[in-house]
């Protein structure tokens, strides 16, 4: 069994992998690390985990594990790793963004590998750590990474994308409470959003060299907060020569061996993959445009579930292992 210990598993994140892994036929929990709930019970925080854990949060750490997750806040990682020193034969899956770009993929003697499996999943196999990918920049980049590998992002795109509120993290601010949020919608940091960095990352990394470089300029994403819980919709389009006939083709043909990621023949909405580890894309051609729609739950496919895909890559298990999660459906 492979022993996983978690810091900050009282969060959303850390909640969502603890409900992954408490069923993972292959993973033992060693520890779910919390400063503020040292000594009380999982269940008593993480309600609906009643009857299925008698695990409590501890302050204490140990080294005796295989994998470690950090579900921790932005910045937060590299504080972490400061302050403790990991051993070196455990692999490391951190959630914030503190490793995900290149320029920072390095820390001490430990290289982080981006966890994007749709895109790197044989550098994955052989890593030691894991900088795993945001819930936008998930969604996104699994509708575009099929027209970067064919050299076809040589335009300006165009993105808006909603976001559940459970992206926003537990930390109650005024654009999270329900009161705010309820029946309501708004656009934030348009243009500018964080996550535009490992797009532009991964995209470019991808397109062949002979293609235009892609700039974060020529990518025009406009977040928006959505009025329910989980789940991202994220609607995409760019001038395309391709017919929809030979746009479908190169989609099935890129995401055929990833048995996640999946192209839908009919229109699509979040509840097909709310509470899942899918991501679905679907598209629609008009006239010289590409519209590219893709949704995920972005606490799953953009943040937890994602996580322990790359943990069964790291050791070696099938992709899919205590990943087979039901839909909402209603």
């Amino acid at each position: 069994m492979i022993q996983a210990g978690i810091i900050g598993g009282a969060g959303y994140t850390g909640g969502e992998l603890l409900r992954i892994l408490i069923n993972h036929p292959q993973i033992e929990i060693a520890f779910i690390h919390s400063n503020s709930n040292a000594g009380n019970l999982i269940s008593a925080v993480h309600t609906d985990l009643l009857g299925d854990t008698d695990l409590r949060f501890t302050s204490q750490l140990s080294q005796d594990i295989d994998v470690l997750f950090l579900c921790v806040g932005h910045g937060d990682a590299k504080k972490f790793l400061d302050a403790h020193l990991i051993n070196d034969n455990i692999k490391i899956i951190d959630l914030s963004q503190d490793f995900r770009l290149t320029a920072n993929a390095t820390f001490g003697n430990k290289k982080f590998v981006y966890g994007l499996p749709e895109l790197n999943v044989e550098a994955i196999k052989t890593a030691q750590n894991i900088a795993n990918p945001g819930c936008f920049a998930t969604c996104i980049q699994l509708a575009l990474l099929p027209l970067a590998k064919a050299g076809l992002l040589n335009t300006e795109v165009h993105i808006n994308a909603t976001t559940g509120s459970t992206g926003a993290g537990q930390g109650l601010s005024a654009t999270s409470h329900f009161s705010w949020r309820n029946n309501n919608v708004s656009v934030y940091k348009a243009f500018e959003h964080q996550h535009l960095n490992e797009i532009g990352q991964s995209l470019n990394a991808l397109q062949p060299k002979s293609a235009t470089a892609i700039s974060q300029q020529n990518l025009n994403f406009i977040p928006q907060r959505g009025n329910f819980a989980r789940g991202i919709l994220a609607s995409i389009y760019l001038d395309c020569a391709l017919t929809l006939a030979q746009a479908n083709k190169l989609f099935d043909d890129y995401y055929a061996q990833h048995p996640f990621t999946f192209l839908s023949p009919t229109n699509i909405n979040l509840k097909q993959v709310v509470n899942t580890n899918k991501c679905l894309i679907y598209l629609e051609k008009h006239n010289n445009k590409l519209l590219v729609t893709s949704v995920i739950d972005n606490l799953l496919k953009g943040a937890s579930g994602q996580a322990v895909q790359n943990m069964n890559l790291l050791f070696g298990l099938p992709q899919t292992m205590g990943l087979r999660l039901k839909a909402v459906g209603f």
